[in-house]
């Protein structure tokens, strides 16, 4: 696994670092909001801006979402995908399981398929479990109980 690649991912929704008014440290205080610890100033990374105009707009699009926040649809479908966003009732958009193609709402697969992967995946591990423990505590003891296995040569 690549780690250096796992760290570039990790600002992918461009979190306030300085405050743009006096350059102080900027603190995260939830869902997406950050204040400045001098002067109190409060600004938005890429989800706390999605966030609170999808609250104010319901069932805005990615491209209307994307126009009015400056946010890219790819950081936002990329929110759908991780399940911090989901899709308003009524939508004409939609997006699709990735391994039966239904519609959902948010995230990856929907709700069956998720169940049916769960399940393999404990089943494999449920299987390799069984198998490291095959033949564990099941030897054959051979010879008289509590007899020495080796003798010395003086």
């Amino acid at each position: 696994m690549n780690h250096i690649a796992d760290f570039k991912d990790l600002d992918i929704y461009n979190r306030p670092r300085k405050c743009s008014e006096c350059g102080g440290i900027m603190i995260f205080k939830g869902c997406g909001e950050y204040k400045c610890e001098k002067c109190r100033k409060i600004a938005y990374d890429d989800y706390g801006k999605v966030r609170n105009y999808v609250e104010k707009h319901r069932g805005a699009t990615a491209s209307q979402v994307s126009e009015a926040t400056g946010v890219k649809q790819k950081t936002i479908r990329t929110m759908l995908k991780e399940s911090r966003l989901e899709i308003a009732d009524g939508s004409n958009s939609f997006m699709k399981c990735e391994m039966c193609g239904v519609s959902i709402r948010s995230g990856r697969v929907c709700s069956k398929c998720e169940m049916a992967y769960n399940r393999s995946v404990e089943e494999n591990e449920r299987r390799r479990r069984e198998k490291m423990m095959a033949g564990f505590g099941m030897e054959n003891t051979q010879g008289e109980e509590g007899a020495k296995r080796f003798i010395r040569d003086k």
